[in-house]
Formats: C-alpha cells, sequence, structure tokens
C-alpha cells in the first residue's frame, strides 16, 4: 500500500469512526428517552439503572445501523478530500480514483468480518441480558403476561407440543401458566402414538427441563395422577431455540447453526434463522458495496458542480439499498423467494451499482 493510499484510508476510517459515534450518541439518546417512557415509569427506577439499560441495548441496535455508517462515513471523507482539492492532486498525479477506493472497500469487507464472529456474538449477549435485566425491573420480578402460544420440541423418540393461554418472563426466565403437554412416542417409521398428557397450572423453562407445577397427568389404560411438581427434559433453550421467543436477530452468529438444527428438528421453519445466518455472511460484501457507492458519488470534481446533489442522491440511494434489503429479507423469512437469493441480493445488488457509477466516473 502506497503512502497516498494509506492516508485515504486512514481518512476514510476516521470518517468512519466520526459517524459511528454521533450514530451512537443519537441511538442513546433515544433509547434513553423511551426507556424512560416505558420502563423508568416506576419510582425506584434510577437514572443509572436507565443507563444499564441503554448500554446494554445499544449494540444491537448500532448493529443494524452499521451500512449506514460506513455509506455516510466514507461519503463523509472523500467528499471533504474533494473539497480541499486533494483528490484533483492525487488523479493529476496520475493517481487512478480505483487504487484509494479499494482499500477502503477490503477494510469494510474486513471490519465486517470482525462484526460477525466478534461484535455480533457479544451485542446478542447484551441484548439477552437486556432482557433480562428489563424483566427484572418489572412488577415482582415479572414482565407482563401475552397471549396463548403452542410450542414443539422432539428428541429421536418424541415428540412433545406444548400449549400455554399465557406467557411470560419470571425472573429472566420463560414461564408458561395453564399449560397442557400431549407426548408422542415413536412406534416406527413416521408412526407416533399418544402416550401421555399432562396438564399444569405453572411450567418454568431452565437447562434442559421444564419445571411443573400442581400438576395432572394422564396415560392411556391409566387413571390421572397428581403431583406438586413434575420435571420433564426439554431440548428448547431460552435464547435460541423458541422462535415464539426470540427473534433471530438476538441470537449469535455462533448460536445460528444450532438454532437452525433445533428448529428444524422440533417442526418449525427455520427459513428466519437461515436468512439471519447468510446475511451475516453477505455482511462483509454489503459494507464494501456501501463504501464502492459512497466514493462512486463523491469523486465528482468540485469546479465541475453539483458535488452536493450527487451526494445527496448517494444517501437517497443508501436508503433505497436498506429498504430493498428489509423486503427481500420479508419475502426470503416467509420463503416467497429462497433465503440465499434474499440475503445476498441486495449486497451484489449495491456492488453492482457502485462499480457502474466508479466506471462512469473514472473512466467516461
Amino acid at each position: 500500500m502506497t503512502r497516498i493510499q494509506a492516508y485515504v484510508l486512514l481518512r476514510a476510517l476516521l470518517g468512519v469512526g466520526a459517524v459511528l459515534a454521533v450514530v451512537a450518541s443519537v441511538v442513546a439518546l433515544v433509547d434513553f428517552v423511551e426507556l424512560s417512557r416505558t420502563v423508568g415509569g416506576r419510582a425506584d427506577i434510577g437514572f443509572f439503572a436507565l443507563v444499564e439499560l441503554v448500554v446494554l441495548e445499544a449494540p444491537s441496535v448500532m448493529l443494524v445501523l452499521t451500512p449506514f455508517v460506513f455509506l455516510f462515513g466514507v461519503m463523509g471523507a472523500f467528499v471533504a478530500l474533494n473539497r480541499r482539492s486533494e483528490l484533483v492532486a492525487m488523479r493529476a498525479a496520475g493517481v487512478s480514483a480505483w487504487r484509494f477506493v479499494f482499500p477502503a472497500a477490503i477494510a469494510a469487507s474486513l471490519i465486517g468480518v470482525i462484526v460477525i464472529v466478534a461484535l455480533n456474538p457479544a451485542a446478542a449477549a447484551l441484548n439477552a441480558r437486556f432482557e433480562d435485566r428489563r424483566a427484572a425491573l418489572g412488577q415482582d420480578g415479572s414482565s407482563g403476561a401475552r397471549q396463548e402460544l403452542w410450542l414443539r420440541q422432539a428428541d429421536d423418540g418424541n415428540q412433545v407440543v406444548i400449549h400455554a393461554r399465557a406467557h411470560d418472563t419470571f425472573k429472566g426466565a420463560i414461564r408458561l401458566r395453564g399449560v397442557s403437554i400431549f407426548i408422542q412416542s415413536a412406534e416406527g417409521a413416521d408412526q407416533m402414538s399418544s402416550s401421555r398428557r399432562i396438564e399444569a397450572e405453572e411450567a418454568i423453562l431452565t437447562p434442559g427441563f421444564w419445571r411443573l407445577r400442581n400438576v395432572r397427568e394422564a396415560r392411556p389404560g391409566a387413571g390421572l395422577v397428581r403431583s406438586e411438581q413434575l420435571m420433564i427434559p426439554s431440548t428448547l433453550d431460552r435464547r435460541t431455540a423458541m422462535e415464539k421467543f426470540v427473534a433471530p436477530s438476538a441470537v449469535g452468529f455462533w448460536d445460528l447453526p444450532g438454532t437452525i438444527r433445533a428448529a428444524e428438528l422440533a417442526g418449525y421453519s427455520a427459513a428466519a434463522y437461515d436468512l439471519r445466518l447468510q446475511q451475516l455472511f453477505a455482511l462483509p460484501l454489503l459494507l464494501a458495496a456501501m463504501s464502492i457507492l459512497a466514493a462512486s458519488f463523491s469523486l465528482r470534481l468540485m469546479r465541475l458542480g453539483d458535488l452536493v446533489g450527487l451526494a445527496a442522491a448517494g444517501v437517497a440511494l443508501g436508503f433505497g439499498v436498506f429498504f430493498f434489503n428489509q423486503f427481500c429479507g420479508a419475502l426470503g423469512a416467509t420463503e416467497v423467494i429462497p433465503v440465499s437469493l434474499a440475503a445476498w441480493a441486495t449486497p451484489i445488488l449495491a456492488l453492482l451499482c457502485g462499480l457502474t457509477l466508479l466506471f462512469w466516473t473514472e473512466d467516461g
């Protein structure tokens, strides 16, 4: 890497860092106001408790905005270089735009890899702590009850269907109320027989088990058996295996493959989790594409005019890329289009747009 390339790369990274600081401040402020309005309505929740919640929640929000951070950061850096005529001097010295645009794109890709393998799992873990902490701040350590739901879990020999009239969280754990559990055992290939039905007043998910309270159990050919407590095995995990509770964005990168396998084993559609995994794989390409787009919209010479208008067009295109990505994600999660197409279409399209504009700007 030449000194010119290193200098332009440094300016681009500084621009990304400045935008990151601004966006993080705005996100933190918005989160603080929203949490003050909702959670902070209770008199015993103070300022520092709200700050803790903001710190736990903000990283997951920032990861969603990462493409915008690179778009605005790189664009701001190149516009500043253009205004100071540094780009004119570089190009007059025979340095092609390709030579100082691609280092920024490669750096964006490498940062995208770091986001995938390190920052995304950390943000997911912090988000889990945020949900637990927010639930602990609720009345009596529990959050408000929600509507009924159906769950299904499976292992090699049994299928378990769980119905609950309401569900909430209690001291950070999932709690079901008014529970009916139907257990079927495998008799042969593709054949299941009903073996147990369990009614319980309450079920709390613990690692590897459901803990039931006030239980009534019925078996074929046997009478009703009552017990105060009962433990049944569970293959569901609070954060990664229950689609009813955990959004795909809340599952860390390293946990997604196991989540997909568990969802498929339990009979759920794993399309949303598979889409999330594919989107994370495509993130480095998306960040590189946003960097190339930002640079392409910032290379117009100042003496030709309308640089501000071109930069504004780049910002508008960036928002268009974001909404198109959300649209493709919605189609992929519902399996209207293949998951791979939904995840990779936007990064590839953004990259092609950036390269086309760069070809047009640099080579005519």
